[in-house]
């Protein structure tokens, strides 16, 4: 199963050399093939020139360039759309999401999950750094997403997850813009039958760089995309429910301490 790792970067010269070094050696150590799509989102620094770098010395990386209108989403949904694997994870270019984290979304998907969704806030997760104002509104929106959707899952809105192909194929249309497309994904996901399982993972502040999350420009970005998948749960009648030949394979979680 080859696995392709996604990895939006908008000015991220600092610490997107780290990234893509200490995934590309847990891959091979755990011998998973793979491919890292670095999607250029349209960066003034010196993000390319290291990107390029790394593509020279890495036969797996490759280079793709967000040449639309930028933000999170779009450069996610660009490099999904070029990705090869039969699976896709999407993780962050600042070295915040642990490759050992990305083993076990592949063991997990190995065994017969569809999606793979982490959270830090379970018994064997854990943050290193976190904001604490960042913290507060983090768990506020993720209970509010759990309580509207009945979901286990209380860490919806981070970036750091798995699919398998056809569940990419599935979420279409994709239209978030920006990093409410973190949430858009896996609420579509669930809300259109897919299964899934739910892991521990670690989170870790990045050490170089500013993070590009405006959390004062998102919230009625993030409002609009739980909104919108509620009313697609309750009032589109199945219209966009997964719709295969073989039996829907039941819903798993998996909670790995």
């Amino acid at each position: 199963m080859l696995l392709s790792v996604v990895i939006p970067a908008r000015n991220e010269a600092g610490c997107v050399a780290d990234t893509v070094t200490e995934l590309t050696a847990t891959l091979h150590e755990a011998r998973i093939p793979h491919e890292i799509l670095i999607v250029d989102d349209g960066s003034t620094d010196e993000t390319v020139e290291v990107v390029e770098k790394l593509v020279s010395t890495h036969s797996e990386v490759r280079l793709v360039r967000n040449a639309g209108p930028h933000g999170f989403g779009n450069a996610v949904r660009a490099g999904l759309r070029q990705f090869s694997g039969d699976a896709v994870a999407i993780m962050m270019a600042d070295n915040s999401d642990s490759p050992q984290d990305l083993i076990t979304y592949y063991r997990c998907l190995e065994r017969g999950a569809e999606c793979v969704f982490g959270s830090r806030f379970i018994k064997g997760g854990r943050t290193i750094d976190y904001p604490v104002h960042k913290l507060i509104i983090n768990r506020l929106a993720n209970w509010f997403v759990a309580a509207l959707f009945r979901l286990r899952l209380n860490d919806t809105t981070n970036a750091f997850k798995c699919y398998r192909r056809h569940v990419i194929q599935g979420l279409q249309p994709l239209i978030s813009p920006h990093f409410n497309l973190t949430v858009e994904m896996p609420l579509k996901a669930i809300v259109r039958g897919y299964s899934y399982s739910i892991v521990p993972i670690s989170w870790q502040n990045r050490t170089a760089g500013v993070s590009k999350l405006k959390l004062k420009e998102m919230g009625s970005r993030y409002l609009f995309i739980v909104l919108y998948l509620w009313l697609e749960k309750h009032l589109a009648r199945g219209d966009y429910h997964r719709k295969i030949a073989q039996p829907v394979p039941e819903r798993t979680t998996h909670i790995n301490a």
